[in-house]
């Protein structure tokens, strides 16, 4: 039986008594590629947006070490974000967004990516390059063995003094402070970082596939230069930007229907707005999944007449 509104289907076994029209199949694709090819050179040239090569650490650290150090010593005495931000990655009471009424899947999975900051972004790198470097090897013994209370007095010194850093290179000039181990540490890892040392060394696992970049995004996310730039190429969350996604295709475009409701409030105000915009795109995809079995959205389709403009050559037939 056919559906009321809808053509039936030909039999197969009986042969077409129909008009009949000479096409040229190869001529259409011909067209169709031409047509479709100068449409995205076009948008291309009006509408592209940049493809800036990926930013590394060692990029950052040439590029900006101040900014590089302040976030090595906020990761070596636990107040990087990313040692505050608390699960997946750390145990912080409190710590993750809410999604509604205080519900915190954050909090619901706990941690399950767990990263100690001082170890994961200087002490293990470090370890390292102290391998073949003794005194690089005392220092940090110096560190590791000494109290936390001294730890933070060396640490809050180096905060305190790099303002006022000289660089060259590798070299680091700080005025005449207490810095302890800090200071040959943090010289050691700006030297490893520049030196594209650092970004192995955040990558390395035990696995065959070194793949796994979450440390070394998270430390880069930590510190401001990234941000920085994001903020220069329109980037950020209170902006409205797009960029390539380097050696990939279709790159980030897919992301427009997350970052659209980030433009909106209540969320452009909101201290949750990822969980929550999470949330809200969960359900519309479940929406959008369930779409065949809702009553009234499901008939939708025979109530316009599109599926008339599809088969216009049929309906031009049977109504005549």
């Amino acid at each position: 039986m056919s559906t009321p509104g809808y053509p039936i289907a030909p039999d197969p076994n009986v042969p077409w008594t129909g008009a009949l029209r000479r096409y040229d199949l190869i001529k259409e694709v011909v067209i169709a590629t031409l047509v479709v090819l100068l449409l995205t050179i076009g948008c291309a040239l009006v509408f592209s947006s940049p493809d800036d090569k990926p930013v590394t650490i060692a990029s950052w650290s040439a590029a900006d070490p101040a900014d590089f150090l302040t976030t090595a010593v906020s990761e070596l005495n636990g107040t990087s974000g990313t040692a505050t931000y608390g699960p997946p990655y750390t145990s912080v009471s409190g710590a993750g967004q809410n999604l509604i009424g205080g519900i915190s899947l954050q909090r619901i999975v706990g941690v399950h990516i767990p990263i100690d900051a001082p170890h994961a972004f200087v002490l293990e790198p470090l370890r390292i390059v102290a391998q073949t470097d003794p005194a690089l090897s005392t220092v940090l013994d110096e560190y590791e063995h000494s109290t936390s209370a001294e730890q933070t007095k060396w640490t809050d010194a180096y905060s305190a003094a790099l303002p006022k850093a000289v660089f060259k290179g590798s070299a680091v000039t700080l005025p005449p402070g207490h810095y302890g181990p800090v200071g040959p540490m943090m010289t050691a890892l700006l030297a490893q970082a520049r030196a594209g040392g650092l970004d192995g060394a955040l990558i390395s696992s035990d696995r065959f596939y070194q793949s796994d970049f979450t440390k070394a995004l998270l430390f880069l996310a930590d510190g401001g230069y990234l941000e920085s730039l994001a903020g220069a190429q329109h980037l950020q969350g209170s902006q409205w930007g797009m960029m390539n996604e380097t050696g990939n295709y279709p790159g980030q475009a897919w992301l427009w229907l997350y970052t659209f409701w980030y433009q909106v409030p209540p969320f452009s105000t909101s201290d949750n707005a990822d969980a929550q915009i999470w949330g809200l795109m969960a359900l519309f995809s479940a929406a959008f999944i369930c779409i065949p079995f809702i009553p009234g959205v499901r008939s939708i389709p025979r109530a316009l007449p599109v599926y008339r403009l599809i088969w216009r050559d049929y309906y031009r037939r049977a109504e005549r």
